[in-house]
């Protein structure tokens, strides 16, 4: 069912869409039926930087199942990593 709650957040990475990669600036995960995932409902997640036009998006519709096995595979390797490794701060002491 479709619960029209957009959950936004500020997002700091890159993805590659249709023109190439682009910097991450924003986020949107909210349940809707989907453009193109075959299934009546999907969990959606849009990513996006606005400031660099429509092309700088990458959409994602799971289902349900699919959405809690991706959470569960994050917060694993995210686990197994050292720490702040995954947050960058590694990067940044190291330069």
């Amino acid at each position: 069912m479709c619960t029209y709650l957009t959950q936004k957040i500020e997002l700091d990475g890159a993805a590659k869409g249709a023109t190439g990669w682009f910097t991450l600036s924003d986020g949107a995960v909210y349940v809707d039926h989907p453009y193109h995932a075959t299934h009546e409902h999907t969990l959606n997640i849009d990513f996006t930087n606005p400031g660099e036009g429509p092309s700088a998006r990458v959409a994602v519709e799971l289902t349900e199942e699919a959405a809690l096995a991706l959470v569960e595979a994050i917060q694993k390797a995210l686990a197994a990593a050292p720490p702040g490794l995954a947050s960058g701060a590694h990067a940044r002491a190291a330069s």
